[in-house]
């Protein structure tokens, strides 16, 4: 027939390889693959098919990455501008219906809004982009067109130092040099962001709802001395602040992310209620003078372990900082905790504090359970796109 696509190139799965993707999982790996064609071009669309010759969904292709397709449809469609429009255009709509007025947010997900390899972060004006598959990275001419045609105003730019793209076969640059500095409203506050140069893009934005309860609990205990371990930019430690009345240290070993804390500080106008010390969080617990207790202490640091091979040491660490935190904490006060890796499941994670506590003889009672802000949707059918959880638990008194 004239003008009918030619069949895309197939992906044949091994017997007993297609359960986990039927049930939604977008990921095809190396070893899930019984055949496919000698000549496919790295970056090409293709179709995948199970051990019984039954259409699974189309994605794009990788030899170079232990994810040799990822997934972006369940559907015989092209991978066009149309498509992108499609998708981009229901990830915005998702995030007006569940973070409405908000105007800094992740904006695409990857696997969370069905474009595996490809998350995207506003900052108002400002979208950045982080790619890790090269099928997208093919693509981001029109990716760009699309965004430009739901935000006209918008200013497009590329995060390129992610570790993950070496791994892809995809090019790595040094992150910028800071000099496209922007403020942006943050929370309750305003924040100074480089989403070129910054850690991530520039700021935690799946901690934000975080900070508002956050915000709210430590009020409602009357937590006045209050601490802030792996600060990073200040955002707990200013939400903190921004109460009447509040003393907080914030800690972070990272010098330059504490001068971006504390100029976050001065234009809030929360200087005088923090004070800022570079360390590292271990050894100033061991350190810290068992005299000078805190009303609450907030642990958000960063992930302990990428790989589940390393799960175990994680676990200690994670223990070790509970420990000597509780030691730190008054009766009646407060420990909010939070883990980053989606290796930890959130049982895991409770119950090592519980076990730090009850090796310190502490009893604790948990107040309030924390995830991902909501512009970080979840899939089930996909772990990887849990990752965030975190636990407010009230030390009982004796």
């Amino acid at each position: 027939m004239v003008g009918q696509q030619p069949p895309l190139p197939t992906v044949h799965l091994r017997r007993g390889a297609a359960e986990r993707i039927h049930a939604g999982h977008p990921w095809v790996y190396e070893g899930n693959i019984d055949r496919l064609p000698s000549d496919l071009r790295d970056g090409r669309e293709v179709q995948v098919r199970d051990a019984r010759r039954r259409f699974l969904g189309t994605g794009l292709y990788n030899s170079r990455s232990r994810i040799r397709v990822r997934l972006l449809s369940r559907l015989r469609e092209t991978i066009d501008r149309d498509f992108f429009t499609r998708r981009l255009r229901t990830a915005r709509i998702l995030r007006e219906r569940t973070m409405p007025g908000v105007s800094c947010h992740r904006l695409v997900h990857a696997e969370g809004d069905l474009l595996s390899g490809l998350v995207i972060d506003r900052y108002q004006d400002v979208l950045c982009l982080q790619i890790t598959s090269l099928g997208i990275e093919e693509r981001l001419p029109l990716i760009k067109e699309v965004l430009l045609d739901l935000q006209p105003n918008a200013r497009v730019v590329q995060r390129r130092d992610l570790a993950i793209r070496k791994a892809e076969g995809l090019p790595t640059d040094p992150p910028s040099d800071g000099e496209e500095e922007i403020l942006v409203p943050f929370g309750t506050l305003r924040f100074h962001v480089d989403p070129e140069g910054g850690h991530k893009t520039g700021l935690y934005l799946d901690q934000q709802e975080n900070y508002r309860r956050v915000t709210r609990l430590l009020e409602q205990w009357d937590a006045r001395r209050i601490l802030d371990a792996f600060t990073y930019q200040g955002a707990f430690a200013l939400h903190a602040a921004s109460l009447p009345g509040r003393r907080v240290v914030a800690i972070d070993q990272s010098r330059e992310a504490l001068d971006r804390a504390e100029r976050n500080a001065r234009t809030n106008g929360l200087d005088t209620g923090c004070s800022f010390l570079t360390a590292n969080v271990f050894d100033w617990f061991k350190a810290a003078p068992k005299d000078a207790p805190f009303d609450a202490i907030i642990l958000d640091p960063p992930s302990f372990t990428r790989t589940r091979a390393s799960v175990d040491d994680a676990l200690r660490g994670y223990k070790e900082i509970h420990l000597r935190a509780l030691r730190l904490l008054v009766p009646g006060g407060l420990l909010v905790s939070f883990c980053c890796s989606h290796h930890v499941d959130g049982s895991t994670f409770e119950r090592t504090i519980l076990e730090a506590a009850l090796d310190n003889r502490q009893h604790l009672r948990e107040v309030a359970r924390f995830g991902q802000s909501s512009d970080h949707p979840v899939l089930p059918a996909v772990p990887e796109t849990s990752y965030l959880k975190g636990f407010a638990h009230e030390l009982l008194c004796p």
